[in-house]
């Protein structure tokens, strides 16, 4: 039977309707907001997954071009790969859920949501969260929900609900997060170098916003919810904790102190083997370790005392693994101008995670064109993060960017996007590619510094630097301590990571996730101002290598030069079937960009070519003035005068008694077709546009001759 439940979400209406469509997915809501609809269907296996230790969850995020009534472009006339927005919107999905299910619960869960009507005000992504909710929240699988998302805005001081995408041009923060009843439980987005304190009001004003859609997901759950799924906690002898215990905790404490992380991670991984030789096939010691059916009790006992033992040191010793405080920075090296044929260069590193960042410059032709649902658009900024395999010291197959590459990248890119010049100002296409050398925690972070100093390095004139810190959270109870510039295993062991970037004077960019039920506001804003204090840190230490941009952009880097023309004159510079901006970049080696309203780019490798091409823009869309003097060619001789071309396709004419200074009888007397020479532009004729010119006048004159190009 088909139920459904609204409720008015940013001033429109928000509707939520189970029982119609796909009916036999374990739970299935359609999500209405505006005309911008989607499917979304909650699936789970009845049957735990053996042999595994983690929640095995999947989040796709579906777009079908039909949903804005466009047919999938290129060869093949249906939807490939998925777009970069819909690897991200799954990830804002998979976030916020993936801790609200039962510890043990091993089913292999999929979340699908699939967008089947856009109509370019109402975004589908926080309808495909707040579904994706309501969707598990009605069927059998245990969630511990529900939650719902929102987007935040603020347009002249004022926070907006789900802006649409022209308020949003207009907004100086820009936000998406999710949150239960309770507490926040993820936020990501961007700002214009926002405060902190009005960072936490558009988060605290957006938690208030999404109550109503907590409520009507609860009310549906009664009328059509599923009984939910008993979970069992798997069977383990109380002795094999206390075994492990007593074996390891004390070693486990010495090691987890050792400051480097490879020999680290060596002396923990030296007593995880030396538990399993002493508990397992005590019978049968020639076995393989993982054919005692207590090998997995013994790994999750060595796991668990490993993760009480480095929040307890944190809680109790106030002493983190690296021996540094709560609100410690690791040591800061920055590098610029590392490559000498890149355009721009950084070495950052903090720590044990290193990031090689490359700025590279183009022109018009290196945007990348974006077919999205909304329409087709182009990009001049992009930001790339690599994570090759031996930067953790592993060996493993290089692969296309997975989800976590292109969030990573994503969030760097957001965090510097606000600081760059306006494109009329700055009209390149600007590409960083960061490559994480070495990791050890917050490489994004890393890549947001090495991406602030290598665009001040190529020259770019950002208006201020940029640096980003990741923060953890270890939260025991009523007791919890909030962790600067956060390590691999203070992230893994840990309850949060939350990124913030930002200059001095504000956030650009921030990113939370939590691996508990919620976030109190009092531990954000402590976490937010301890970010505050760290940023200024790492931007100090930045400083001393570059404050500011480099005056002139690389020397490798390639020139553009914008100048504006009359718009009537885009025809003559473009020339019949393009002949004339052909011949001049076949001359020049430039590239010409022209848009419709009369502006023209030259994009040229170096400065001879550039100022050639220029040249002869400025010669072939010159306009006559009068009073100016031309060197210009005899086109045709009258009885009366000769026309005399002074620029490509305007001439005017020389009357006989402007030829000289004494009597000319005959015009043939003094000039022929094909003479150079120069003359004066007495009067243009309004309307009409007819020019009258002088020989006379410029016999004796020295001064500055236009045209003749």
């Amino acid at each position: 039977m088909k139920e459904s439940v609204q409720a008015e979400f940013g001033g429109r209406t928000l509707t939520i309707e189970t029982g119609h469509l796909a009916k036999q997915a374990g739970g299935s809501v359609v999500v209405k907001y505006g005309d911008t609809v989607v499917l979304v269907t909650a699936t789970a296996a009845t049957e735990p997954k053996e042999g595994i230790d983690f929640f095995p969850l999947t989040v796709d995020y579906v777009e079908k071009t039909f949903a804005a009534g466009k047919i999938p472009g290129g060869f093949f006339k249906r939807e490939g790969r998925p777009s970069e927005r819909a690897v991200l919107t799954s990830r804002f999905i998979d976030r916020p859920i993936r801790p609200l299910f039962p510890e043990g619960f091993r089913n292999e869960t999929q979340l699908i949501a699939t967008v089947l009507s856009v109509d370019n005000e109402n975004e589908p992504d926080v309808l495909a969260m707040i579904g994706a909710s309501a969707a598990l929240t009605i069927s059998p699988v245990p969630f511990l929900g529900p939650i719902a998302g929102v987007c935040v805005g603020r347009v002249d001081g004022k926070f907006i609900v789900n802006p649409t995408p022209t308020q949003m041009d207009q907004s100086d923060i820009d936000i998406i997060m999710a949150a239960s009843k309770e507490a926040v439980v993820m936020v990501e987005g961007g700002a214009a170098e926002v405060s902190e304190e009005d960072m936490l009001a558009a988060i605290q004003f957006g938690h208030q916003s999404i109550l109503p859609i907590l409520k009507i997901q609860e009310d549906l759950a009664k009328k059509v919810g599923k009984p939910k799924w008993e979970v069992k906690a798997p069977e383990v002898s109380n002795e094999i904790p206390k075994k492990v215990h007593s074996l390891v905790n004390a070693k486990l404490q010495q090691a987890m102190s050792t400051r480097e992380k490879q020999k680290r991670s060596d002396a923990v991984k030296a007593l995880k083997n030396e538990a399993i030789a002493a508990l397992l096939n005590a019978e049968n010691p020639t076995a393989a370790p993982t054919e005692d059916p207590n090998y997995g009790a013994v790994i999750a006992a060595f796991e668990l005392e490993q993760y009480n033992v480095l929040r307890q040191m944190i809680l109790k010793q106030k002493k983190r693994v690296d021996g540094r405080g709560t609100k410690d920075i690791r040591p800061i090296s920055c590098e610029v101008g590392l490559l000498p044929r890149a355009h721009g260069s950084a070495l950052f590193t903090r720590g044990e995670t290193q990031a090689l960042v490359v700025t590279t410059l183009g022109s018009s032709d290196d945007q990348q064109r974006i077919d999205s649902l909304s329409g087709e658009y182009f990009k001049n900024f992009m930001l790339h993060y690599n994570f090759p395999p031996f930067s953790t010291g592993e060996v493993k197959f290089l692969r296309s960017p997975g989800r976590r590459e292109v969030g990573h990248g994503a969030l760097a890119e957001r965090a510097l996007a606000r600081v760059l010049p306006a494109e009329d100002k700055f009209p390149y296409t600007v590409r960083i590619v960061s490559e994480i050398l070495e990791s050890n925690g917050s490489s994004s972070m890393a890549s947001v510094c090495g991406g602030s100093l290598s665009l001040m390095d190529a020259g770019v004139p950002v208006t201020a630097p940029v640096a980003g810190i990741a923060m953890g959270l270890i939260k025991e109870g009523d007791d919890y301590a909030i962790l600067s510039d956060i390590l691999g295993d203070e992230d893994h062991l840990g309850d949060m990571d939350f990124k913030v970037a930002g200059t001095v004077k504000g956030v650009t960019a921030l990113q939370m996730d939590i691996k508990i039920t919620g976030l109190s506001a009092k531990i954000m804003e402590e976490a937010l101002t301890q970010a505050h204090e760290g940023r200024l840190h790492i931007l100090k230490e930045m400083a001393k290598v570059m404050e500011k941009p480099r005056a002139e952009i690389a020397p490798h880097a390639p020139k553009i030069t914008q100048l504006t023309i009359n718009p009537d004159k885009i025809g003559a510079l473009i020339g019949p079937g393009g002949k004339m901006i052909r011949s001049i970049v076949e001359e020049t080696g430039a590239k010409i960009d022209v848009e419709d309203d009369g502006t023209v780019r030259v994009f040229a490798i170096d400065q001879v070519s550039g100022e050639a091409a220029l040249r002869r823009i400025r010669a072939v869309t010159a306009v006559p003035e009068i009073g100016k003097y031309y060197r210009g060619t005899v086109v045709k001789l009258m009885d009366f005068g000769a026309f005399v071309e002074i620029l490509p396709g305007c001439d005017g004419l020389v009357h006989i008694s402007q030829l000289d200074h004494k009597r000319v009888n005959q015009v043939s007397d003094v000039l022929k077709e094909g003479d150079e020479l120069v003359v004066k532009v007495l009067e243009i004729e309004a309307g009409s546009g007819k020019i009258r010119l002088s020989r006379k006048e410029a016999l004796d004159y020295n001064g500055e001759v236009l045209g003749g190009e």
